[in-house]
């Protein structure tokens, strides 16, 4: 009976160093499949976007051209995310705060058609927080007569 336990015993610490081994032989395996991948994912990643997020916009007027322009730089270079009309309102829309922010919730509990036009809803924008193309086209004319 000891003989028999003596051989069990050894049969087992043989196996034990044979999975050990292979254990081993795995980590090292996932090592290096964990340093492949890092490097795949760097060569995949996107690159830096080079123009920064937005700031918020509030509804101060004198700040709606700048708002606008960082906005627009921002989705065309990020245009993949920005596919369509609605996915650019809603970007705009949730770079908005305080009056701004108040002025638009009406538009969406009335599920307004405008939240899918992008260009009529800046013409909103505009035409709320008074940006006046009319005026700044009279005011380039005035400059092109100096």
């Amino acid at each position: 009976m000891v003989d028999e336990l003596v051989l069990l015993l050894h049969a087992l610490l043989m196996r034990h160093r044979a999975l050990s081994i292979e254990n081993s032989q795995l980590m090292e395996q996932l090592r290096l499949l964990v340093c492949e991948r890092a490097t795949l994912l760097r060569q995949v990643r996107p690159p830096s976007c080079p123009v920064p997020f937005p700031e918020t916009f509030n509804g101060e007027s004198s700040r709606l051209p700048e708002f606008i322009v960082q906005t627009a730089s921002y989705m065309l270079v990020n245009e993949n995310r920005f596919c369509n009309d609605a996915m650019k309102v809603a970007f705009l829309i949730s770079l908005l705060t305080g009056e701004a922010e108040e002025w638009v919730v009406p538009y969406i509990e009335m599920d307004s058609p405008i939240l899918g036009d992008y260009r009529a809803f800046l013409d909103e924008m505009k035409q709320c927080f008074g940006w006046d193309d009319d005026e700044e086209d009279d005011e380039e004319d005035e400059e092109a007569d100096y």
